[in-house]
């Protein structure tokens, strides 16, 4: 049953999104729990990386560009278009918290289903989430109005137990158990990390649908929102880290920016980021669980295009 869940989790990952939606209630009842299988599924997916590897990888120039295209360049670019677009500054704060957020942790379990490179995907997913408490800080500062007061005590306790925690634990775990013993154990778990993945877009709908259930023009306008911020995310990170004859590089640094952890940003800094935010957090729950599928039909069709703009040889 797992190892089907996980071979179909594209599917799956987008009809969580649509159940969540559906049964606003169900959603809303696992919501408190998000943050404990957030810590979990960071965890798993820390222990089922080669540690010497990915940290080579995440030192690696390319990495920390993306780090930077990631949460500072598409600040910039959302806050614009959401001030050019008359937006609230309760809105634009909103939008600020999605774009500061880092990569879901899930990232490389979902680039792996689609074909990519997990190891860079893992790196890509690091390197943001070090990125976003920092992005995260200043955006909160600009965009705050001036009675803004952040709570650093409660902030470096969020960021520690959800990102250095996991991280430090399983460089523990790395130090102290046989890499054999620790292969095989993950090994048996790691179809867990995909299927764990579903309770998000799940949890995190059920908000958004309440919008609807109040005024159904606000809730197309904020679903209209979510799907721009999800292309948007996607286009810049496909075009930004496009390199030549190589497809899946472009494909796997969008997947990572449009694959955005809101909820670890919620769980650090919510309660700073006001009701705009909870909505967006939900907007974008049905266009990026949908990201998957989109990406295993674009890839074919990239790679064709590719093969017939190749120059013809003269052998």
């Amino acid at each position: 049953m797992l190892s089907y869940l996980a071979r179909h989790s594209s599917v799956f990952l987008m009809l969580a999104a649509i159940v969540g939606f559906i049964f606003p209630s169900l959603s809303t009842a696992i919501f408190p729990y998000l943050p404990y299988i957030l810590f979990f599924l960071m965890l798993l997916t820390l222990l089922g990386m080669n540690q010497n590897a990915l940290i080579k990888a995440i030192f690696k120039p390319g990495i920390w560009r993306y780090a930077l295209i990631h949460s500072v360049l598409l600040t910039v670019i959302s806050c614009a278009i959401a001030k050019m677009i008359g937006g609230s500054s309760a809105f634009i704060l909103g939008v600020a918290g999605v774009a500061a957020t880092g990569s879901l942790f899930a990232t490389p379990a979902i680039a792996r289903s689609i074909g990519l490179d997990a190891l860079e995907a893992m790196a890509m997913t690091i390197a943001s989430t070090l990125a976003m408490p920092v992005v995260l800080f200043f955006n909160l500062l600009i965009f705050q109005d001036d009675g803004f007061q952040l709570d650093m005590v409660s902030y470096i306790q969020r960021l520690l137990i959800f990102i250095a925690g996991p991280m430090l634990f399983s460089a523990i775990v790395y130090r102290y158990v046989p890499n054999p013993l620790l292969l095989r154990v993950h090994g048996k778990i790691s179809q867990f990390t995909i299927i764990l993945v579903f309770a998000f877009p799940f949890g995190l709908v059920g908000t958004f649908r309440n919008v609807f259930d109040i005024s159904l023009s606000s809730g197309l306008f904020y679903s209209a929102v979510g799907l721009g911020l999800t292309v948007l995310f996607f286009a810049v990170g496909y075009f930004l880290c496009r390199r030549p004859n190589d497809i899946d590089s472009a494909l796997l640094a969008a997947t990572a920016a449009a694959n955005r952890n809101v909820l670890l940003t919620y769980t650090v800094a919510g309660s700073f980021l006001g009701p705009e935010f909870v909505i967006l957090m939900g907007a974008i729950q049905i266009p990026t669980a949908s990201l998957p599928l989109f990406v295993r039909w674009l890839k074919p069709q990239l790679l064709k295009r590719a093969q017939q703009n190749e120059p013809v040889s003269n052998l």
